[in-house]
Order: structure tokens, then sequence, then C-alpha cells
């Protein structure tokens, strides 16, 4: 049988292992995609530490994946080898529980996370849930489609649903790994956008991935700073800083929404004198379902949008890993298969 490559994890918080597997054959409703790159997210420690419930080892991470069909299953019609296709975190649902009889398919009670329930990215080839796949444009290299697939998903799909308007005063916290995809969208979307981070040394990246103003924390209040704006109609917190983000609620305008994307432990802290007297609103906001991606791609595309990427083969994957987990990578890592 053909032998190919992955990265797989054997035991909660253990090390990456380098092992050969058979090429796996697609069941019914599945597709093999060949993987040509696999994006490596904050998200992965869930399964590499363990934290998520009922994981099962060995597991191959990664829910960044960009790549093209090479076998379909049984049951299949919509999809034909050749295709390329994308697959993000939302790996599958079950259509039968009440979020998914309104086809709300992305908070489904029984949904499948990419990399967790079933083997994920971190190798040359990956099963995937047909439903799970989203077709990526021929303009777009799966080098840098495969992080749209996660940040670019997450950041996109909140602000387009965030209930903003073009024209409407939007700032990004953060100008990190999500943080420079959501400037991108919100300048693309049409919105007034502020970039807030720390450190006058971010400003001119911050600028030309398009802010129109830059609010630099370690010398103005932000919150201050968006109220002298006029107040924000949305704040996107892409950076997980709990602090951080409950200094920006007072930043917001009337019916303003500070929006979360940011996955950080602890609490936020906001008071309900806060929240009352002008009608303000702390929202999250989960990535989205397979059409999503397709959307996200499309978008993209369409505007010139891309990740600011570092890549790495498969063998280097700890080295890969730790310089995401570490911060160290500007701004996503991506990981190239043979």
């Amino acid at each position: 049988m053909p032998l190919m490559k992955v990265a797989q994890v054997s035991r909660p918080g253990g090390e990456f292992e380098l092992v050969e597997r058979e090429i796996p054959e697609p069941p019914a409703n599945q597709v093999r995609v060949k993987v040509e790159a696999c994006g490596i997210c904050h998200s992965d420690a869930f399964v590499k530490e363990g934290f998520l419930a009922g994981l099962q080892y060995p597991r191959v991470p990664g829910h960044e994946i960009a790549g093209y069909i090479d076998k379909v299953g049984e049951g299949v019609t919509d999809w034909k080898v050749g295709d390329r296709v994308g697959v993000g975190w939302h790996g599958g649902h079950c259509f039968k529980c009440d979020p998914c009889r309104r086809g709300d398919f992305i908070t489904c009670k029984n949904a499948l996370v990419t990399g967790a329930n079933f083997d994920g990215g971190y190798g040359e080839y990956a099963i995937i849930p047909s439903q799970a796949l989203a077709r990526i444009p021929d303009d777009l290299n799966s080098l840098e489609a495969a992080p749209l697939l996660c940040a670019g998903i997450t950041t996109y799909n909140a602000l387009r649903n965030s209930g903003a308007r073009g024209g409407d005063l939007v700032a990004v916290q953060g100008v990190g790994g999500l943080g420079h995809l959501g400037i991108q969208f919100a300048s693309k979307l049409g919105f007034k956008t502020v970039a807030i981070s720390r450190g006058k040394d971010k400003e001119d990246l911050a600028r030309e991935l398009g802010a129109e103003f830059y609010i630099d924390t370690e010398s103005i209040n932000p919150a201050e700073a968006l109220t002298t704006m006029g107040g924000a109609s949305v704040i996107l917190a892409t950076a997980p800083n709990n602090n951080a983000i409950s200094s920006l609620v007072d930043g917001l305008g009337v019916n303003g929404t500070l929006l979360i994307v940011a996955a950080a432990d602890g609490v936020i802290e906001v008071s309900p004198i806060q929240l009352i007297m002008a009608r303000k609103t702390v929202r999250g906001w989960p990535s989205g379902q397979a059409k999503d991606s397709e959307d996200t791609l499309n978008f993209s595309t369409l505007k010139g949008i891309r990740p600011m990427i570092e890549t790495f083969p498969l063998e280097r994957v700890t080295e890969a890993y730790d310089r995401m987990m570490t911060n160290k990578a500007r701004f996503r890592v991506v990981l190239q298969m043979p």
C-alpha cells in the first residue's frame, strides 16, 4: 500500500511524531484531499494539549487545509477529483439539532472540528466530509488560502455580520495574526478603519494594511481616542488580552458593539452602566461554515487581501508550531507539503 507522512500527537501534551501511514480510502460522503498547505493556528493547542473533550489519540491536528481532491467516496456528487478545496475549523454538522434545522450550522450541537474529531492537515493527505469543503478560487494559491480558512473567516465573517455600514467607524484591536487580516477586511468593506495596538512601531504596517487611524495604547487611552472620533460602531477584539479588551468598552458609540473573536482565558470586566446608557453590546462570533469560508476566499481574491505568512516543511513542524505559539511569527505560519 502507498504511504503518506503525517505529524501526529499520541497523547495530551505529547510531542509531534513524524510517522508514515497507509494512504486512506475515503468512505461514503467524504473525499480524500491531497494537502498542499496547512496553516498552524493557536487553536491547534486544544488538540495538542488535550483541551477538547472526547479527543482520541493519536491525532493529526490542522484545520487550515488547502489542497485538491484526490479521490471521492461513494455518494459524493457535487465534488470531483481535481477540485481545489479548503477546509476550516468547522468539519461538519448533524442536520438534526435545532440550530441545524434553522440553517445555523456553525452552532450545531454535534458539530465536528477538523483536526480534532478527525485527522486534519498536518500531513500529506486528509479524509474530509464533503459538507466541510470550500472551493478555492484559481487566483489564490494554497499557501495564502490556508490561513484565510480560520484567521480570515473569523475576522471577515464577524465584520460582515456586525451590523456596521460603509463609512462607520470600526476599530480593530491588535495587529497580529487575526488583526492584520481584520484591518484589511474592515478597510475593503468600506469602514472608517482604526487600528489599535501597543507601540508606535506598528503604525506604518497598520496604515499599509488599510487603517486610516492608528491608536498607540502606550501613549493614549484608546477609549478616549475613539470617543473623540465620535465613538466606534464596532470594535473587533482580535488580541487575547482581557484587560485590553475590557478597556475598550467606553470607546463604543451609541448602539456600538464590542465584537470578540480573540479566544482568551479569564474574564472580561464590563459594568452594567457602561452598556445601558448608550445601548452598547458585547458579543462573540465563531468562525463560520464551509460556505462562509468560500465567501471569505472569494472576497479576499476580489479585493487583493492576503495573509502575511512564514512557511515551513512538514519535517519542521515542531519548530513551526513553537514559533506560532510563542507569537514570534509575523503573522501566520503555514506548513508546505511536498
